[in-house]
């Protein structure tokens, strides 16, 4: 077992909550560990979803203890092992859907060439970024806090928001009102995705 998978492992099994055990058994076999986390942008390569995903933990942490430094009192709304619940887990919808394909791209003397690369299927379970990874984490029997659900729901923001109805529009501003865990959830995305590249 590689050292990414036994830290992930160890880290979801430390929140002690019900169920871990048996989403960690369809993680692996939905093929979570050696996914890639996106086809061409960050993570593009295989054990790349696994990267992000604990680079975003990381990212939620120091978020975290940063803003536990500047206001002590919003602890009780940020444990951590829902950190750990939302970081960890924010993507399995992206398990399955990369696939193997062969591309081709214009190399430096500007002739085209062949590279390995992924393709995207949703049709096997054609729902949201957020939503299909809080279905299958309810479904695999993972016991989540309603803050929980609402940051991994909400975690694409911008990119889920963009033509969406005045209703959503509204459920997202209050989802953010709401819910301090989702404000961390996105801004660790971000930093992992843009700045670490993972």
């Amino acid at each position: 077992m590689n050292e990414n998978k036994k830290r992930f492992e160890a880290l979801l099994t430390e929140t002690g909550r019900q169920g871990v055990g048996n989403v960690l058994a369809e993680l692996a076999a939905v093929g979570f560990h050696e996914a890639p986390a996106s086809t061409r942008f960050h993570g593009a390569y295989p054990g790349g979803l696994l990267e992000h995903s604990l680079k975003v933990y990381e990212e939620a942490m120091l978020i975290r203890d940063a803003q536990l430094r500047l206001k002590p009192d919003v602890a009780a709304r940020l444990p951590s092992d829902s950190i750990a619940i939302v970081a960890l887990l924010h993507d399995v919808c992206k398990a399955d859907i990369y696939n193997p394909v062969q591309k081709r791209k214009k190399n430096a003397a500007g002739a085209w060439e062949s590279y390995n690369g992924y393709g995207v299927d949703y049709s096997g379970f054609p729902l949201g970024h957020g939503e299909k990874s809080v279905i299958r984490l309810l479904r695999w029997g993972l016991e989540m806090k309603d803050d929980e659900i609402i940051a991994i729901r909400w975690h694409m923001s911008g990119f889920d928001l963009a033509f969406q109805s005045p209703e959503i529009l509204n459920n997202y501003g209050a989802a953010s009102d709401k819910c301090p865990l989702l404000a961390v959830l996105r801004a660790a995305d971000g930093l992992a995705s843009h700045i670490l590249g993972t």
